[in-house]
C-alpha cells in the first residue's frame, strides 16, 4: 500500500476505555436497583445518551448528564441531592481512570514513526482525550491530534482537507465499524478494523462489511502484513 497517513482511533484501539463505562453503569444500576431491572436501566441510559448526542456530543461529561436524566426518570423526579452527588462522583471517577495501553501499541507506533504521518482521530470530550493522550506518553508519535465532535463522512473529509491528504492516501484503524470503518470507506479511504472485546451498543451494526478497501485484523502487529 502506498499510503501517506495512518490514523488511529484512541479509545479501545490504543488504550482500554469501554470497561470503565461498563463499571460505571454497574454502579449506577446498583444505586437504582429498587426502581427497575439492570437491563431496563441500561436501556434507559442508552436512550438518553442517543437522544442527547446532538446537544452534548460524546464523552464522560455527556454520559454523566445522561445518567442524571435517567435517575430523574427512574425516580419520577424524586431523587435527592445525595444520590445526584453519587452520580456525579461516578462521572468524576471515570475522568480520573488510568490509561492502560492495549498490547503492542508502543511497538507498532515505534516501527511506523518516520515512515508515515501518524494521526490520532478520535471523538469524545476534548479535555479528557488530551488528558489520556498525555498520560499514555504516546503523543510524540503523532503528527496530528484530531478530537472530532462525531465521526461521519463529512468529519473525515474536513480532517483530510486540513491534513492536505486525499482519501486514497489515508488509512484509518479502529475498533468501531460504525465510526472508524464505514465513513472512511464511504469517502474512498482504507479502513482496518481491530475488534475490542466489548462495544458500546450505539457503535454496533447489524450487517457484514464487504469492500475492497476493508481489512480486519485481530492484533495490531498484523498491520504490517497489510502494509
Amino acid at each position: 500500500m502506498n499510503k501517506k497517513i495512518i490514523a488511529f482511533d484512541a479509545d479501545d484501539t490504543l488504550w482500554h476505555n469501554e470497561p470503565y463505562f461498563d463499571e460505571a453503569q454497574a454502579k449506577f444500576c446498583e444505586l437504582f436497583q429498587d426502581f427497575a431491572s439492570k437491563q431496563e436501566i441500561l436501556q434507559l441510559i442508552l436512550n438518553h445518551q442517543v437522544k442527547n448526542l446532538p446537544l452534548y456530543g460524546f464523552g464522560i461529561k455527556a454520559f454523566t448528564l445522561s445518567m442524571i436524566e435517567s435517575a430523574l426518570e427512574l425516580t419520577n423526579h424524586q431523587i435527592n441531592g445525595v444520590n445526584i452527588e453519587k452520580i456525579i462522583a461516578i462521572g468524576k471517577d471515570l475522568l480520573q481512570k488510568p490509561v492502560e495501553l492495549l498490547p503492542n501499541v508502543t511497538e507498532v507506533l515505534e516501527q511506523l514513526k518516520g515512515k508515515y504521518r501518524l494521526v490520532v482521530a478520535t471523538k469524545g470530550d476534548l479535555k479528557d482525550q488530551h488528558r489520556k493522550l498525555h498520560d499514555s506518553c504516546l503523543g510524540h508519535y503523532f503528527h496530528h491530534i484530531e478530537v472530532m465532535s462525531d465521526k461521519l463522512d463529512l468529519d473525515y473529509q474536513k480532517m483530510l482537507h486540513r491534513l492536505d491528504c486525499q482519501p486514497e492516501n489515508f488509512i484509518m484503524i479502529g475498533n468501531s465499524l460504525k465510526s472508524d470503518i464505514l465513513p472512511v470507506l464511504n469517502i474512498g479511504g482504507t479502513a482496518i478494523h481491530i475488534p475490542y472485546h466489548t462495544t458500546w451498543e450505539y457503535e454496533k451494526i447489524d450487517f457484514e462489511i464487504e469492500h475492497d478497501n476493508f481489512r480486519s485484523i485481530s492484533n495490531l502487529k498484523e498491520l504490517f502484513e497489510i502494509l
